[in-house]
Order: C-alpha cells, then structure tokens, then sequence
C-alpha cells in the first residue's frame, strides 16, 4: 500500500486524486492532505480519509476543525518528509510546491508531478535531484503523461515529440472577439475540467507552452524537436515520432483520472469501472490544425525566455499567475495578458545558476513587478 501526501488536496487534481484512492483502498492510502484556504472541503476530505496529517492556510478557530478529526497540523514540509508517505502528490497552482517538492526529492520520495510550475520554475534543479536520489518524478499532466507512456520502454531514437493542444476556450474565436472575451468565458473550457488559472492558460496556450518546457526537461528533448499541434477533440493527448518513422499515440478520454491512475499505481494498470472507455466508432473524427502563433502570443513569449535558462522560467511563472489573476478579477482584458507579461520579464535580471530560494524571489519579484505596472 502506498502512502501519499496530497499537496492541493480540494483542487481539480486534488478531488480527482482522491476519486483514485476511493477506487482502490487496499493499494492508496492518505498520510496528508494540504490546502490552501478550502477549509470546509478539506474537513469533509480528513473526515473521510483519515489522514495522518493535515495542513491549511487558516484561522486558530479553523485549524481546530481539522485537527478535531484526529488528524495532527503539520507543515507541508514535515508532512511529504513523514516516513509513512512514499508518493507526493503535487496538485497545487503556482510556487507553494516547490521547497516541499524539493524536499521530498531529496528525503527520497516519488513525486507524482500535476504542478506545472514546479518544473517549469526549476527543471533542472529537481531532475538532477531526482537522479541524485534515485527517485521518479512522475508526470501526471496528461500530455507528458502520453509521451512517458509511449516512450516507456522504448525511449532510444525518439525523433520527436508532438503535443496535442485543445487550442482552450476560445479557439474559433476571431481576435476581434478575443478583446472583449470575459473571465466566465475563458473558464468555459469545451472538453477538460479544470481549475480557473490553468483553463485560462489554456485559453492563451501559455499552458502548452509549459507542457514543452516540462517534456524538455523531464525527457531530455531538445527544444526544436518538441512540436504542438492543435486537436479540438482532446483524445490524442501527445505522440511520439521515431527515427524510423513510426508514431505512437496515447489516446483516451479526457478525464485527468486516467494519467493520475496511471501514475499513482506506477508500473501497474489495473481496471477503473468509474472511469469511461474511450470508443473510436462514437468519437468519429479526430482533427489536427497547425498552431496560429499569431492568436497565442503568450506561447512564444514563454519559451523564448524559458530557452534562457536561470531565473527567467521562474519570472515568467510569476507573471503569468499575476497577469491571470487580474484578468480573472476584471482588472485586464485577455488580450493584455501577454503585453503585461512581456513588459515584467523585460525588465528582470537574471541569475544564472539559482538556489531553489532565489527561483522564488524571481517568482515573487515578477508577481510584484507586474501588478506595480497595472497599478501605475
């Protein structure tokens, strides 16, 4: 049975994560569950799951809420480094992850990896870690779920990769339409279910755009052979290409249970009844487009200074989480979150080689940064 410590616990990957453990209680169990301000949720899950730990962003009153289900407040921290817990789950949105991901690494813990900041922050930080301390970090995000899944195995002569993109909320939209876009519609996302940051990522590809810098780094790809195709239905979720000429595929419904599934019960498969089958007759057609770089300028943008290395991945985090939240709070239209985000990074300083530390200051000093130039 393993042990796992859920950081994120009341998201959109954190309640998907738990709809796993309910599948197979006798394979996962809980050890903690962290959230941010969800307290009522996060009651309801220790009540359920018994959790040795548990960890909130609350009042005293709050806190004692939780530990009265007989779950003890810990620290992230303390909680992924708990000698019970053998898989940490990161299901949260921006930095928070990072010094309990880094930890957890080092302390020799598997890391089933749904925070894409994390590793688009600080790649190469964590994979040499990882490899420091013989542990996997494992892709939960279903594109690099697809490539780890098609490539395992058969990882030599990989030609290239290709991801799939649903092109988000608005992609039969015209730019003129794009500049009066609204907060509910860039959250109305046609085939996922996701949480408000990362749909609206989807919505300007910046999402994608950290999908290529984390396949970069989790599987040692050069960056000109990482491709993203536009396919509207989301059931190719990436595909790999061999020197050979041969393509693997990894097709399936999109239901962020499946890649979770497959990373917590790593390297088995076993049968979910609670998850749908996918069914090539009824699905019919399955489309692809090129990418127009013209109507996602969030995507160029993202791996010209993530290519950069140091701190510029962190400050582009950073920014990109400040540019969403203003918009979100109707205080930038969707059309200025690129503009706004390329003013911050052009006005940031680098480190070269930074201390997990000095990754988030980049990411706070660009939080700061960018809503100092909205506020002016």
């Amino acid at each position: 049975m393993k042990g796992l410590a859920i950081l994120g616990s009341t998201g959109s990957i954190g309640t998907q994560t738990l709809d796993v453990v309910r599948a197979f209680p006798e394979d996962l169990r809980v050890v903690g569950l962290a959230a941010k301000r969800s307290i009522n949720l996060l009651e309801n899950q220790a009540r359920e799951f018994h959790p040795k730990f548990v960890y909130c962003e609350a009042s005293s009153r709050e806190k004692a809420r939780l530990t009265s289900t007989g779950s003890v407040e810990a620290t992230m921290v303390d909680m992924v480094l708990d000698p019970d817990v053998d898989t940490v789950v990161t299901a949260t949105v921006g930095d928070v992850a990072l010094i309990p991901t880094v930890e957890a690494i080092k302390a020799g813990k598997n890391v089933a990896l749904a925070n894409k900041e994390s590793i688009v922050m600080a790649g190469p930080i964590l994979t040499r870690l990882a490899t420091e301390n013989g542990v996997d970090i494992l892709p939960v995000d279903s594109e690099p779920s697809a490539i780890w899944q098609c490539i395992r195995g058969d990882n030599d002569g990989i030609a290239r990769l290709v991801i799939t993109a649903s092109g988000g909320a608005f992609r039969n939209w015209t730019l003129a339409q794009l500049a009066n876009a609204t907060p509910e519609q860039a959250i109305n996302h046609p085939t996922w279910n996701m949480g408000a940051k990362i749909t609206v990522d989807s919505a300007t590809l910046m999402n994608k755009a950290f999908e290529v810098i984390e396949a970069h780094y989790l599987f040692g790809i050069p960056w000109k052979e990482i491709d993203v195709v536009i396919h509207p239905q989301s059931i190719i979720h990436s595909m790999v290409e061999f020197v050979d000429g041969t393509f693997k595929a990894h097709l399936g419904l999109p239901d962020m249970r499946i890649p979770i599934q497959y990373a917590l019960l790593y390297p088995e498969r076993i049968s979910n009844n609670s998850i749908g089958r996918f069914d090539p007759v009824s699905t019919g057609q399955l489309t692809f487009e090129e990418m127009d770089t013209d109507r996602y300028p969030c995507f160029n943008i993202a791996l010209r200074f993530a290519k950069q290395g140091g701190t510029w991945p962190a400050a582009l985090c950073g920014a990109d989480e400040a540019a969403v939240e203003l918009f979100l709070s109707g205080r930038i239209g969707f059309m200025e979150i690129p503009v706004v985000i390329q003013e911050t990074l052009d006005s940031h300083s680098p480190i070269a080689n930074p201390a997990p530390g000095q990754v988030l200051e980049a990411a706070e000093w660009a939080r700061q940064r960018l809503n100092d130039l909205v506020g002016s």
